[in-house]
């Protein structure tokens, strides 16, 4: 599981292209941008997104061929069946958030303990609207990150 998520981490940073066949299709699902599918008589057709956006958006008349093809054997427990884990991305990220969010309450502070001076609104306007505007955009992203760490969290904990 965790070489999945790491692959599908690598593929995610590549900017190139690749040709990918898998049988995972929650896998094809997170990491394609479009999907060749082949139609039959030699014919093959480009579809942007993964298998699910293929789903929706191919001809109508496939669609009852694939009910017909689904309902015949039940089938094991697919990945999208599992708790949802995290990826390697998203370790990685849970790892370094309390730390981020540590240097921005830092910063916070300093603005806050600079502000409580009073010879810091005898300076000029100019000053006091950028640290103020400052000052609201690290509650903001203290605020993103704690959210963002909370649902991680959830994701982990979920999981195990």
């Amino acid at each position: 599981m965790e070489t999945l998520d790491l692959l599908e981490e690598l593929l995610f940073e590549f900017s190139g292209t690749v040709l990918l066949v898998s049988h995972d299709r929650a896998f094809l699902n997170n990491v394609v941008t479009s999907t060749l599918a082949f139609e039959g008589e030699g014919a093959v057709r480009e579809y942007v997104g993964g298998y699910d956006d293929w789903l929706r958006q191919r001809p109508s008349s496939e669609h009852g061929e694939e009910a017909k093809k689904s309902s015949k054997k039940p089938r094991r427990r697919s990945r999208d069946d599992r708790p949802r884990t995290l990826s390697f991305k998203e370790k990685r990220e849970l790892e370094n958030l309390p730390e981020e969010i540590e240097t921005l309450e830092r910063e916070q502070g300093e603005l806050y303990t600079a502000m409580a001076d009073p010879g810091f609104y005898r300076d000029g306007g100019e000053e006091v609207v950028r640290t103020t505007g400052r000052l609201a955009e690290l509650e903001r992203l203290i605020n993103e990150g704690l959210s963002r760490w909370e649902e991680l969290e959830t994701i982990r904990e979920g999981s195990t």
